[in-house]
């Protein structure tokens, strides 16, 4: 059994759980008992003690067992631990302590592997805690203090500064606010809110300092309400059932039936030892968690973290595909789709003295310029004399030229000129006005696209069993409409807030295993409450990565289907050694039953059957899934036309 002994000295003990070092305790005290009577037998001579030594190192394991099979019993579970009980329970009994000593190491080593495997999958919300801001900044007498928000009364007058989290829910006190809502509502781009407009808690303030009228205290607030919705979904999550303790009630009466039909026809208790022995379910105890440890590694070397096999369990077995829209089907960033100059200047000179300019505001519109620019190798000297009018737009001077980037209608009034023509809009677009020397001289039209990966993702989960896609979004259904038009969605659910995703997850379980994907606070219940949670972990929020059950390291949405293809390719290889580990225990569970084999011989059989499966199940690390594919085509058609420009 050295190939549990190897996992306990490559880690470190502060790494682990203290229901996992319990664990790694057993194995260690059952090794030790199996290994000293050998060493007292073989190598000092002293076989009378022997029987002594692997009673012991088999009662720490067999006492942890039973209080486990206790706690099973009264949750109304049968597992297949009553299995290895009875087997070291009746070795011990009949003297056979060597091979209740070889069975106390496969049960304890298997146990330890799978608590390996699960890891620690359901961490607590910290993240998204830690978010929700500890105090906020109130006006009084004149002066400005930070007070702990729980004293944050309805009425008072905050300062939320740039880059503030808004603490509570309120209503802008300024002349405007500029909120980015995408973790809230699923918007990709910053929202301008005027004087008495609603604020939401949890929002971030992209513009200049404003003051906020707190409406609500920060336990009714918004932010607060998503908090609870993750932990309410959390706390009423179905546990996921191991896949070995589906089988364990057959495999237990089986057992049973074998054992005492051997002691009744003989009269000898030792066949039913042997009996025992050999079915203790090391094909399930070991080869599942084995098969299932490989995929999680393997799926990880492919940037796409598991929190443990229950998860991976449940990815394989998904039929349902709930998808948001901003950030996992689409980039959720704007990014230039077309542009229009006039004045006879060159569409590149444009954008360089725009994104020139831009490099001086914080704003995600002009930041999207900026790296267009970029992008394209373009030298972007530093501006000079800036203003800026938050919300609207900038002016100042590039390479000694006067210019002025921002809504069309800032732009006009700067330039003191009628607003001329401009590229007509689609749904989700924003449109950015650039004027130089006193003249228009283009727009540029953002929108957040449809990333290149999608249609790819979407069709190879098809084709791996997902029967159904939908995309659940708190964006308007108009965008969303438009931006995915052609992927062949079963249905689009839009204006949803964070309790509706909860509820539509909910209500699509009645067709099968529901997988939920997204990158938003917005999203964190329903990642807690979906069967199978799944976050865009590159650049999603903390709060959604840490409800989310997976994890998508890298930007990239077609890992999504690789990692489904693993754990189905996963699954599949555990039930294969699972069918032909139980196969193959039968067989040894009859033959020692016509007294072919003692309980010892037993015990080793079962190890040769445990070597087996589990070379078979490590098959899972070779697991390579399909390169991913695009449909051009169609990627053209969804993006409605709006290609990138130039």
């Amino acid at each position: 059994m050295g190939r549990c002994s190897t996992a306990l000295e490559s880690s470190s003990m502060s790494g682990y759980s203290a229901a996992e070092k319990l664990k790694i305790a057993l194995l260690a005290v059952a090794l030790g008992g199996l290994f000293g009577g050998l060493l007292l037998a073989y190598g000092i001579g002293r076989p009378e003690l022997t029987s002594t030594v692997w009673a012991l190192g088999v009662g720490p394991v067999l006492a942890a067992l039973l209080i486990e099979i206790l706690h099973s019993l009264r949750r109304g579970e049968v597992g297949l631990d009553i299995v290895a009980a009875l087997s070291m329970s009746a070795a011990l009994l009949f003297g056979e302590t060597l091979a209740a000593a070889v069975v106390a190491v496969m049960y304890s080593g298997g146990t330890f592997l799978e608590s390996f495997a699960e890891g620690r999958a359901r961490r607590e919300m910290r993240d998204l805690l830690a978010r929700v801001p500890r105090t906020a900044t109130r006006h009084i007498n004149g002066a400005l203090e930070d007070v702990p928000l729980d004293a944050v009364a309805p009425g008072d007058r905050l300062l939320i500064r740039q880059g503030d989290v808004v603490p509570v829910d309120g209503t802008v006190g300024s002349s405007v606010a500029f909120l980015d809502t995408s973790a809230l509502t699923g918007e990709s781009l910053p929202v301008r809110v005027q004087e008495g407009g609603e604020a939401m808690s949890g929002s971030t303030n992209a513009g200049e300092a404003f003051d906020l009228l707190a409406t609500r205290p920060a336990s009714d607030s918004t932010y607060a309400g998503i908090v609870r919705l993750v932990e309410q979904a959390q706390a009423s999550k179905a546990p996921m059932s191991r896949l070995a303790d589906r089988w364990s009630l057959a495999f237990l009466l089986v057992t049973v039936a074998i054992a005492f039909s051997a002691w009744w026809v003989t009269g000898d208790p030792i066949r039913a030892v042997a009996v025992l022995v050999v079915a203790t379910p090391c094909p399930l105890i070991l080869a599942v968690p084995v098969a299932l440890v490989a995929g999680l590694s393997r799926a990880a070397h492919h940037g796409v973290l598991i929190k443990g096999a229950g998860p991976l369990e449940a990815m394989a077995r998904a039929r349902t595909l709930i998808l948001d829209k901003t950030g996992t089907l689409t980039d959720g960033r704007p990014k230039i789709v077309s542009a229009s100059t006039y004045g006879g200047m060159a569409t590149e000179d444009v954008l360089r003295l725009a994104a020139a300019l831009e490099q001086a505001t914080k704003h995600p519109v002009a930041q999207a310029i900026v790296q267009e620019a970029r992008e394209r190798g373009l030298a972007l000297p530093v501006p000079t004399e800036v203003a800026e009018t938050p919300g609207e737009g900038l002016v100042g001077r590039v390479d000694n030229r006067s210019v002025v980037v921002g809504g069309h209608r800032f732009v006009s009034q700067h330039l003191g000129r009628t607003a001329m023509g401009h590229p007509a809009l689609g749904a989700g677009s924003v449109l950015v006005a650039v004027g130089i020397d006193g003249g228009f001289a283009g727009h540029f039209v953002l929108a957040d696209l449809l990333r290149d990966d999608s249609l790819g993702m979407l069709s190879g989960l098809r084709r791996q069993g997902i029967e159904r896609i939908l995309l659940a979004t708190g964006d308007r259904r108009d965008v969303a409409k438009r931006i995915t038009e052609g992927l062949g969605l079963d249905g689009i659910r839009a204006d949803l807030s964070p309790n509706e995703k909860v509820l539509l997850v909910l209500t699509e379980r009645k067709h099968g295993p529901v997988m939920m994907v997204g990158d938003g606070v917005n999203d964190a219940p329903a990642l807690a409450a979906a069967d199978i949670g799944v976050a865009m972990g590159a650049r999603g929020a903390a709060a959604s990565a840490e409800a989310a059950d997976v994890v998508l390291l890298v930007d990239s949405v077609d890992r999504l289907r690789a990692g489904v293809e693993i754990a189905r390719g996963a699954r599949r290889i555990a039930l294969q050694s699972v069918v032909v580990g139980i196969g193959l225990s039968v067989i040894g569970m009859i033959a020692a039953a016509l007294g072919y084999l003692s309980p010892v011989q037993g015990a080793l059989i079962q190890e040769a059957i445990d070597v087996a499966v589990i070379l078979n199940a490590l098959r899972a690390l070779r697991i390579e899934p399909a390169p991913a594919e695009l449909d051009h085509q169609s990627l053209r058609s969804s993006k409605d036309g709006m290609g990138r420009f130039g």
